[in-house]
């Protein structure tokens, strides 16, 4: 199975994206301080997004397309308005 995720800290006022083939076990991570990435510099990282794509390939693919809109506002208008995740599954086929 292939996500992207997005996760959002108030902490940071931040949002996080991620493209994970095991959601349960990548969601885990992150809640380890021990494993150092991004997402230890806060504490109250909350799941507020995630899609089931279709492959690697299409994950990995959308998951560059939200972060090069470099908006926080993209973001919060796909978590809002989940027709826009369907739009990035038809435009991502693969």
């Amino acid at each position: 199975m292939h996500y992207v995720y997005i996760l959002h800290s108030e902490k940071l006022e931040r949002y996080y994206t991620v493209y994970t083939s095991n959601i349960d076990i990548r969601l885990g991570f992150h809640e380890n301080a021990e494993a150092g990435k991004f997402t230890y510099n806060a504490d109250d990282w909350k799941l507020v997004y995630s899609l089931l794509c279709d492959s690697k390939h299409q994950g990995m693919t959308i998951e560059k397309h939200i972060k090069s809109m470099k908006s926080k506002i993209y973001i919060q208008n796909l978590i809002q308005y989940p027709e826009m995740g369907i739009k990035l599954k038809l435009k991502f086929n693969p």
